[in-house]
Order: structure tokens, then C-alpha cells, then sequence
């Protein structure tokens, strides 16, 4: 129509100008007033701009409406949004880093109806997804675990102890370290959040150690007859260097890891401090407040149970000792065939350190799962909407749902493209449901990809932050050349593609994107009067649309676009129907170019300043990211060339430098606690035997990991650097009551003996209140349960494995290493009482 009334696409915009227009005209002045002049000559309606005239003949009038169709409507629509089936807008709201998600969230749904209110009738305001709902579940769950620990580790000392009266002692231990340590943390400037709550749980079971050690070695001295003050007194200070030495090794391994770096540091900070603030206070209240209680509130319980539970524990145990001088006395004979068992056992943790698979974190049941739809390169909105429709109608049947939003052309902070489709399912609770979220996501997997013409697939978010979309595997290759990118790409997946594992295989280098390409013949071009300018100006209007000028509505300015209409734009051909203005001609585009269909990168990335090209990868169910990325790095090591590159990105990064620090932080604990021990103990074959211990711990945690099939992963891997102060606990008291023995002339092996016998209630008492305290983690019950698990099971099945262990093997080290001849080392208080000739004070009621 343009053409035929021999108009341009510069004429239409130039009349569009020239008439939508409000200029100052000045001002009026007279003798006492002045009136300000406006020329109002903006139009508001599409039937104004429809009326305008675009050029004007003395035959007739050429109106906008001739040429062109006039209408309000939106701007070129390149998104879909839906929810529930039904035409949505999304609005994403993401919290400041300072911010609390769980008061973010409850403010924006004290908004929501207030919102509502003011919404035109018929739309309606629903929230898709609320991550604070997991949060606050998985706090609420924690909460809940740690009175659950504090009841079982009660239990526990109360079966030992056979007394309510005796088990208030280490009892009162719990709230004055957890009310200590909430303290320190607030003045820390520590949040009330999951990891410093798991650090309270963790914490419940070794503050009352302490505490038991020193009321069971009281309970001994009154045994032999002291009154309750004498026996507070000796037995105290008897015990007061294993408590120092308990509290530093364990204080030792938790505050290294309040230093670790990255994403894995910044998680487990507060975590790491708060551990250990808990400790140190529970060390200063059984060395201060357990002697007191001690000397005001026991009686002689051992053996005098009244009740037939007392009696019956009271036999066991005189049985336990029994066997277990048995034993000690069979392996001290055999002590080479001890510690070949022994060594065997390492041994065996190398194997099983082999066998268990690597993640970063384990997959949680977070009631959500994203989704991703790929088209092909070139395909256009109304192809992606037609399969998106099918996906959505899939997932729509599924009796799990409790919202679906699906979408295509968004960007989340950058351009989109309508070849990318997201969706966000949200599910049920979990009580609701028969299924765990990655059951759904399992069955959905063949479902999607069976789906033609598109790339779908559902994928559970990860735990450890991220973008939502983003893939565990995601492998970083780099070059100065694209050239040499193109080629390492294609040979990489290739590679990878015969692993078998590696699903949804792909990479950021896409080569394929359609592209008309358009040559100017400028010769012919400049001989019919078309400058260039002209040739891109009309092409930038009619095919991606121009803002001309603004109108008003009401008090909104919205903008007004010449494009040509979709119908004449949905294909190369239409482009030799433009025409443009020569020397006073139409000229037909056609005639002054060359229109090539060629393609071009769809987008050229840099990692760390270089060019690079990313390849990602989701894993199949049953192989690890370890597994993964040690398959790729052999693949780069014989397929790339010398000026090729690669990195890691995204979660894989965090794995592996998460891992290196852990590992790292695992062997710097292990010389730390070595040189804290060597210092107290003026030795360095006593910390060597102590830390015999923690290869132990670490066969029991990885066969646990093992038998549950559970993961090695950051909660895991923490868990075992806990046990490097955990069952160091159970070496020190055995190591140091055997020296106190030796230092009364009694034989090494009869002083180990004595000491493994003596020490056998409190290691036990101990260890069964550590593991009690970390069992309902173990167990795994709750929202977000699945990440807390392996910790608890590498610290339940370490403890426990190693408490057995170490009774046997650091008796039998102790007595080929100790040395045959021990001097006393006296302290400069017993010095001081010598020189007065004074004797050690007895204490009795006043």
C-alpha cells in the first residue's frame, strides 16, 4: 500500500513527527497579566494518529489509515508466561545480601492481599514459589532435633549413672553452654540460621563430655572411701589435664574450619566457631562448676543400685570389665598381629575412599523442580509455544503439582530468546506426597526427551545456591583462537558423549544461528540516489521496529513503533518487497542488494578475560560429579591441543576447590592437634598414639557412608574432620591416666592395662553421648535432612567404630612405643607444697 500510494518508511516517520507534536509558544504579556503560550499538538488515540496526513495532493489526502494499521496494543511480543495454564505476568524478587529471606518473604505476603485489592477485577496476584518455606521448615526441623538430643543424651548419662540426682550434674552443662555460646554468637554478629543450629545439635552431645568425665573419675575416689569434698577435689584435679587436652584438640579442629574459603567457607563459618565456642565453654564449666555440683550433691551410687535396672547394669558392666581385661591382656600377647589388624584397617579406608562417589552437595527434597525447553536455533515464538504447551500439559496432569509456571524469551538480567523455555514446578509438601521430589524428576527424565522438535528435560535445583538453571558438570575450555574453540569443542563432546553418564550434553558455542546476510551494491545503490543509511533505517523500522515518538494516556507515555506487520516479515522473501525513496523514485530494495542465508554464533563468551567456550552436563542417576570431571579432565589430557585450556566453572568449581580446602583443612587439623599435644604432654610418641584414633574414626565413618550409600560431599567431609577431635577424646584419657600410673613406678603394660580398664566407663559414657547427640541427624528426618545425613552418619559411624577400636589398639601401641622409663614432671604447685613440707589439703564439709 506504501508503495502504491509511492510512500517510504522515512515519509511515515517524518509525518509521525511532524504532527504528534507539543511545542512552547512563548508568552503573552499585557499590562497586568502574562499568559504562558503551548501549542498542544500531541495526539492521544489511535484514531488521531490514524487521521494523520501523510501526504497531501490537490486530488486527495493519503492518511496513516491508508497505509498503514493503526492500534493500541502491546510491543512486539518475544515472551510467554503462564501459570497454571493461564496468561501470567512473572515478577521475581530477590533479597539483598544482608537480608533475611524468611522477613523478606513474610512482608511480601502481608503484601500480597493488599495488592489484590488493587489489581483490576478478574487478575489475580499468586506466589509460584517462596524458597523461606523450606527454610523455615528446615529450621523448624532442626529446632526440633535439638531437644530430641538433649532428651537422648539425658537418657544416656541417666543410664549410667543410674540416678536422676547425679545426672543433673552434667546435665546443667547443656543450657549454660548453648545459653553461653548464643551469647558469644550475638555479640559475633552470628543470625540464628541452619548451619549455626546443626552446630547447637552437634555441640549437645560433647558439651556434657567433659562434665561426665569428670563426675565418673569423682565417683572413683569416692569409692575408695573419700568423702564427697576430698574425692570432688582429687578427682578434678586428677582429670584437669585430659579436659584441657580434650578441649584444645577439639576447640583445634573447629575453629580451622571457620576459615575455609569460598562458598564452602562462607556456609560453614559460623558453624565452625560456633562448635567451638560451645566446647570451650563446656571445658570451663567441667573444670568450675561440675567439682562444686560434684561436692554438693553426689552419693555413692556404684554398686548400691536399689532398683532392679541399677543391678542389672551394675552386672553387666562388672562382666564388661571382666571381658575386656581379657582382651587386653590377649592382644598386648599378640601385638604384632594387632598391628597388622590395624594397618589392614587403613588400608581398607583407602579402598573404601574409592568406592564412594564425589558431589559437591547432596540433592535435596526442596518440593521444586525447574525445567528447561531448547529449540532449535531459528525457531520462532509461536514454534516454542506450541511444544511449551505440550510440556506444560504433561506436567499440569501430574497428581504432585501444586503450581506450574512455565515461560520462554525471558533473560533473567539478560537478553532472551524465544529458543529458551524455563519452568518452575512446584510441588506438594512432602507429607503429601508418596514420592520424593527426585523420584518425579527421575520418572519426568525419559517423558521430556522423548518429546520431538525441542530439548526438554526437568532437573532438581541445587542445593548449594547457583543459578537455577545451571548443570553440576559444567567444563571450561579456553583459547585465543575460536577456530581451535570449535574444533576442542566438537572433540571434548565427543568424548564425552561416550561416557554414557553425561545427559543433556552441550556447550555455549553455537555456530548454527540463522542469518540473512545483506551485501549493499553500491555502484548501482549511489546511481539511483540510496545512501546506506537509508537502506539500514528502513530495515531497522520495518523488520525490528522503531520507536518514532511518544504519546500520552492518562498519566502514562507510551511509545510509538512503525514494524512492519509479522505477516509480511515471515520470510527472507519479504525483504525485496521494500521500497525505499531514490532520486525521486521508488526504488525496490531488491535491485540495490544481495540477500545470502548464512549462520553466525548465536553468542562468543570469555571466561576470565579469555575466549572460552563452556560445555555442560547433568549426570545420570547413580554416577558422581567426582567421576565426571576426572572422565573430562582425561578426555581435554588426549584430545586438546597445547594452546587449548581448560577450567572449571559454576558447581564443579566449588567442588573441587571445596574439596582441596577440606582435605587441606583435614591434614592441618591433624598437625595442629599434634603440636597442641606434644606442647601438653611434653612428648611427641603420646600425641602419635592419640592420634592413632582417627584412622580409625575415618574406616567407621566411610563404611557407614558405604552401607547408606551415602556420598563424600561437604556435610561428609566436614563430618570427618570432626572426628579428628571427637575420638582423639577417648586416646587422651587412656594416654594420660596410664602416664599418671607410670609416674607411680607401675610397668608400662600394667599402667595401660589399669588405665584402659579405669578409663572404660567414661570413654563409653562419652562416646554413646556423642553418638546419641548426633543420631537424630543420622537418621535423616525432616525438610533438608538429605544434606545433614551424611554428617551425621560420618560422625555416628566414626564414633562408634573407633570408641571399640581405639580401646584395643592404643593399649597395644602404648606399650611397644611408650618409653620404658617415665620421669614425673611435678607441677609448681606440688614444688611449692614439698618445700613447705606440707602435705596435699583435705577437704571436708564445713
Amino acid at each position: 500500500r506504501m508503495a502504491a500510494h509511492g510512500l517510504t518508511t522515512q515519509d511515515i516517520e517524518s509525518a509521525i513527527r511532524r504532527e504528534n507534536a507539543e511545542i512552547p509558544g512563548g508568552r503573552v504579556e499585557g499590562v497586568g497579566r502574562e499568559f504562558a503560550v503551548r501549542t498542544r499538538g500531541e495526539l492521544t488515540t489511535a484514531d488521531e494518529f490514524g487521521s494523520i496526513i501523510v501526504r497531501q495532493s490537490d486530488v486527495n489526502k493519503v492518511r496513516l489509515i491508508d497505509v498503514a494499521d493503526v492500534e493500541i496494543g502491546a510491543e512486539d511480543q518475544r515472551t510467554i508466561a503462564r501459570f497454571n495454564g493461564n496468561n501470567s505476568i512473572g515478577l521475581g524478587i530477590v533479597k539483598q545480601a544482608n537480608a533475611s529471606t524468611i522477613d523478606v518473604a513474610a512482608e511480601i505476603r502481608n503484601a500480597v492481599p493488599v495488592l489484590q485489592e488493587a489489581v483490576p477485577q478478574g487478575m489475580l496476584i499468586n506466589v509460584a514459589y517462596d524458597s523461606s518455606e523450606f527454610i523455615e521448615a528446615s529450621i523448624s526441623e532442626v529446632q526440633e532435633t535439638i531437644f530430641i538430643a538433649i532428651v537422648l543424651v539425658i537418657l544416656v548419662v541417666l543410664v549410667f549413672l543410674k540416678s536422676l540426682r547425679a545426672t543433673v550434674i552434667p546435665a546443667v552443662a547443656i543450657p549454660i553452654s548453648i545459653i553461653g555460646t548464643f551469647a558469644i554468637i550475638f555479640f559475633l554478629g552470628f543470625t540464628i540460621n541452619i548451619l549455626t543450629l546443626l552446630a547447637l545439635v552437634l555441640s549437645i552431645g560433647l558439651v556434657v563430655d567433659d562434665a561426665i568425665v569428670v563426675l565418673e573419675n569423682v565417683y572413683r575416689h569416692m569409692e575408695m572411701g573419700k568423702s564427697r569434698w576430698q574425692a570432688a577435689w582429687d578427682g578434678s584435679k586428677e582429670i584437669g589435664f585430659a579436659i584441657v587436652a580434650t578441649t584444645v584438640a577439639l576447640v583445634a579442629v573447629f575453629v580451622p574450619v571457620a576459615f575455609l574459603t569460598g562458598s564452602v567457607g562462607r556456609l560453614f563459618n559460623e558453624f565452625g566457631l560456633t562448635v567451638a565456642i560451645a566446647v570451650a565453654i563446656s571445658g570451663f564449666v567441667a573444670l568450675s562448676l561440675t567439682p562444686m555440683l560434684c561436692s554438693r550433691m553426689l552419693k555413692p551410687l556404684h554398686g548400691t543400685s536399689s532398683n532392679i535396672f541399677g543391678r542389672s547394669f551394675d552386672r553387666f558392666f562388672d562382666w564388661l570389665n571382666r571381658f575386656y581385661d581379657r582382651v587386653l591382656h590377649l592382644v598386648i600377647r599378640h601385638r604384632v598381629i594387632s598391628i597388622i589388624g590395624g594397618i589392614a584397617i587403613v588400608a581398607l579406608s583407602g579402598w573404601l575412599f574409592t568406592q564412594l562417589p564425589n558431589e559437591l552437595v547432596p540433592t535435596e527434597d526442596r518440593g521444586l523442580s525447574f525445567g528447561i525447553v531448547i529449540a532449535p536455533e531459528g525457531a520462532t515464538l509461536e514454534y516454542m509455544d506450541r511444544y511449551l504447551t505440550d510440556v506444560e500439559s504433561r506436567l499440569m496432569a501430574l497428581p504432585e503439582r501444586q503450581a506450574l509456571f512455565v515461560a520462554a524469551g525471558l533473560g533473567f538480567g539478560g537478553p532472551g530468546s524465544v529458543t529458551n523455555g524455563f519452568i518452575f514446578l512446584n510441588l506438594k509438601p512432602r507429607a503429601e506426597r508418596d514420592r520424593s521430589q527426585q523420584d518425579i524428576v527421575a520418572s519426568l527424565f525419559p517423558e521430556m526427551m522423548s518429546i520431538p522438535g525441542v530439548l526438554a528435560f526437568m532437573i532438581n535445583p541445587a542445593s548449594l545456591g547457583g543459578s537455577f538453571n545451571s548443570s553440576p558438570v559444567e567444563y571450561v575450555i579456553q583459547s585465543d583462537s575460536y577456530t581451535e574453540l570449535n574444533q576442542a569443542t566438537q572433540a571434548m563432546i565427543a568424548g564425552a558423549s561416550q561416557l554414557g553418564y553425561l545427559i543433556n550434553l552441550d556447550s555455549d558455542l553455537r555456530l548454527n544461528k540463522p542469518q540473512l546476510d545483506i551485501k549493499i551494491d553500491r555502484d548501482r545503490a549511489a546511481g539511483l540516489g540510496v545512501s546506506t543509511t537509508d537502506i539500514g533505517s528502513t530495515l531497522e523500522t520495518l523488520l525490528g521496529g522503531r520507536v518514532v515518538t511518544q504519546f500520552k494516556r492518562g498519566s502514562k507515555q507510551y511509545d510509538v513503533i512503525a514494524q512492519m506487520k509479522p505477516n509480511n516479515r515471515d520470510t527472507p522473501d519479504a525483504i525485496e518487497e521494500i521500497y525505499l525513496r531514490g532520486n525521486g523514485n521508488l526504488v525496490q530494495l531488491a535491485s540495490v542488494v544481495n540477500v545470502s542465508e548464512t549462520v553466525s554464533p548465536k553468542e562468543l563468551n570469555h571466561y576470565n578475560r579469555e575466549r572460552s567456550v563452556k560445555i555442560t552436563a547433568n549426570l545420570a542417576p547413580g554416577f558422581d560429579l567426582g567421576r565426571a570431571l576426572d572422565d573430562m579432565d582425561e578426555i581435554a589430557a588426549s584430545q586438546l591441543g597445547p594452546n587449548v585450556r581448560t577450567d572449571l566453572a559454576g558447581q564443579s568449581l566449588e567442588f573441587r576447590s571445596s574439596s582441596t580446602s577440606l582435605y587441606f583443612l583435614f591434614v592441618f587439623a591433624l598437625i595442629f592437634i599434634y603440636l597442641v599435644l606434644s606442647a601438653q604432654f611434653e612428648s611427641f610418641i603420646d600425641p602419635f598414639t592419640i592420634l592413632l584414633s582417627v584412622p580409625l574414626a575415618i574406616f567407621g565413618a566411610l563404611l557407614s557412608l558405604y552401607v547408606f550409600g551415602q556420598s563424600l560431599n561437604i556435610y561428609s567431609q566436614v563430618g570427618l574432620v570432626m572426628l579428628i577431635g571427637l575420638v582423639t577424646k577417648n586416646s587422651i584419657l587412656i594416654v594420660e591416666y596410664a602416664n599418671q600410673l607410670r609416674e607411680q613406678n607401675v610397668s608400662r603394660i600394667q599402667a595401660v592395662i589399669d588405665a584402659s580398664k579405669i578409663r572404660l566407663r567414661p570413654i563409653l559414657m562419652t562416646s554413646f553421648a556423642t553418638i546419641f547427640g548426633v543420631l537424630p541427624i543420622a537418621l535423616g528426618l525432616g525438610a533438608g535432612a538429605e544434606a545433614r545425613q551424611p554428617l551425621g552418619i560420618a560422625v555416628v559411624g566414626g564414633m562408634l567404630f573407633s570408641t571399640f577400636m581405639t580401646l584395643v589398639i592404643v593399649p597395644v601401641v602404648y606399650s611397644l612405643i611408650s618409653p620404658k622409663e617415665r620421669k614425673r614432671v611435678r607441677t609448681h604447685e606440688e614444688a611449692a607444697t614439698e618445700a613447705r613440707g606440707e602435705s596435699t589439703p583435705v577437704l571436708s564439709p564445713a
